[in-house]
C-alpha cells in the first residue's frame, strides 16, 4: 500500500446496526419512560385510594380547579355553568377570569376536533408533563456539576414531587412547568428569543410567571449590561412579560378596574399578599394541635422547601434558576388564601430539586433507585389522599 492509498473503512453490517439504533431509541425516549411510569404508579396507588373513600380515580383527577379549567374549555369564559362558583359560594360574569386561559384554551383546540372533554384535558397535562421532562433532561445537563444522569434523576424527583398528582389532573401546573424550565434551560443557554417567547405563553398559563418573568428578564439586563449577545436579550426581555400582562390587561378591560384579577382573587378566594403572616398563623397552628395529616404534611413540605433554598443558594446554583424559585416560594408563601393548596403551589419550584439531583446522581444506582422508588411511593401516597380522603380544595 502506498503512502496515498487509504485503507477502505470497515464496513457495519446490518445486525451490527440495529443494537445502535435501539440503544438511540431507548435514550431518547427515557426521560419520557421515567416521567409516566411514576405518574403510573401514581395513578394506580390512586385508584386504589378512591376505592376505599367511595369516589373513582377519574372524579378526582377533574376535581376542584378541574371543573373551572374544563367547563372554561368546553364553553369559553362566558359559557361557564353558575353552579360553579367561589369560595365563598357567590358568582358574578367576572368569576371565571381568575383563571388563565393557556390551559383550558389548547384543551379547547382538542375538545372541538371533537374528542372527550375531561380526556383532552388529560392528555394535555401528560403531554406536557413529557414535554418538561425533556427540558429538564436538558437542564440537569447544564447546570455546574451536572450531567445527563442528573437531568434524568431530575426528572424522577419533579414526577414524584409531593403534590405530583396534579400532573395527571385537568390542572395548570404541568403545561406551566413545561413551559417554565425551558424558558430557564433558553436563558442558560442564551437563547434569549426562545426564552422570552416561552415566559410570554406561561405569562397565559398561570400567575406563578411573575418569578418567571423576574428570572428571566433580570437575566436578559444583566446580558444587555454586559454587553453580550447583540440584540437578542433586548427582544427576548420585552416579550418576556407580554402574555401575563397582556391577559391582566384584558381583565382589567372586561372588569372595568386596572386591578381586577387582583381583585377577583381578593374577593371570590381571599388570596393575597399579606407577607406571609397567613402562612406563619397556619404553621403554627396545624403544629399545635396536629388536626390532619395533609396539613401538618403541608407544613413539613413548607420548612423542607425553605431548607432546599438554603442548599441551592449554598451549592452555587445558577443565579436565574435560584430566583425563579425564590419567586415561587414568595408567591406561594407570602400570600393567604387556600393554605391547603400550598404543597400544590410549590410544584412550579422545581429548580431547587436540582441539587439534590446532584447529589443522587453521583451515588450507586441502586441507592439512587431505592431512594427514588421511596419518594415516588410516598408522593402517589399523599397525592391520592389529597383528593379522595381530604375533603377540601387543594
Amino acid at each position: 500500500m502506498t503512502a496515498t492509498e487509504v485503507a477502505p473503512a470497515p464496513s457495519v453490517t446490518a445486525a451490527e446496526e440495529a443494537p445502535s439504533r435501539r440503544r438511540r431509541v431507548l435514550r431518547a425516549l427515557l426521560p419520557a419512560a421515567l416521567f409516566l411510569g411514576v405518574r403510573q404508579v401514581g395513578i394506580i396507588v390512586l385508584n386504589l385510594m378512591a376505592a376505599t373513600n367511595d369516589t373513582t380515580a377519574g372524579a378526582a383527577l377533574r376535581s376542584w380547579d378541574g371543573q373551572w379549567f374544563l367547563a372554561i374549555a368546553a364553553g369559553g369564559y362566558d359559557g361557564v355553568p353558575p353552579g360553579l362558583v367561589d369560595a365563598f359560594g357567590n358568582r358574578t360574569a367576572e368569576t371565571p377570569l381568575a383563571f388563565f386561559p393557556g390551559y383550558p384554551t389548547v384543551v379547547g383546540w382538542l375538545y372541538d376536533l371533537g374528542f372527550p372533554l375531561v380526556a383532552s384535558a388529560i392528555a394535555v397535562t401528560i403531554g406536557c408533563g413529557v414535554l418538561c421532562s425533556y427540558g429538564l433532561v436538558r437542564l440537569g445537563a447544564l447546570v455546574r456539576g451536572g450531567s445527563r444522569r442528573t437531568g434524568l434523576v431530575l426528572v424522577v424527583l419533579f414526577a414524584a414531587a409531593p403534590m405530583s398528582v396534579v400532573l395527571s389532573m385537568a390542572y395548570s401546573e404541568a403545561m406551566f412547568c413545561a413551559a417554565a424550565v425551558w424558558a430557564l434551560v433558553f436563558v442558560l443557554e442564551r437563547d434569549w428569543v426562545a426564552a422570552g417567547l416561552a415566559t410570554a405563553a406561561a405569562g397565559l398559563v398561570r400567575p406563578t410567571a411573575v418569578a418567571l418573568v423576574l428570572a428571566v428578564g433580570l437575566a436578559a439586563l444583566v446580558a444587555v449590561l454586559s454587553r453580550r449577545d447583540g440584540w437578542r436579550p433586548w427582544v427576548g426581555g420585552a416579550l418576556a412579560p407580554v402574555g401575563l400582562l397582556g391577559y391582566l390587561a384584558w381583565v382589567g378591560s372586561r372588569t372595568g378596574e386596572w386591578n381586577g384579577w387582583f381583585t377577583l382573587q381578593s374577593e371570590g378566594w381571599d388570596s393575597e399578599f399579606d407577607g406571609g403572616a397567613a402562612t406563619v398563623r397556619f404553621s403554627l397552628q396545624v403544629l399545635g394541635d396536629a388536626r390532619s395529616v395533609l396539613e401538618v404534611t403541608t407544613v413539613g413540605l413548607i420548612l423542607g422547601a425553605l431548607a432546599l433554598l438554603v442548599v441551592a443558594w449554598r451549592r452555587r446554583l445558577e443565579w436565574p434558576l435560584l430566583v425563579y424559585a425564590v419567586g415561587v416560594l414568595a408567591m406561594d408563601l407570602f400570600s393567604n388564601g387556600l393554605m391547603n393548596s400550598k404543597a400544590r403551589l410549590m410544584v412550579p419550584a422545581m429548580t431547587l430539586l436540582v441539587p439534590v439531583a446532584i447529589a443522587l446522581a453521583r451515588r450507586k444506582t441502586s441507592t439512587v433507585v431505592v431512594v427514588l422508588c421511596g419518594l415516588a411511593l410516598f408522593s402517589s401516597w399523599f397525592g391520592a389522599y389529597s383528593i379522595t380522603a381530604w375533603g377540601y380544595a387543594i
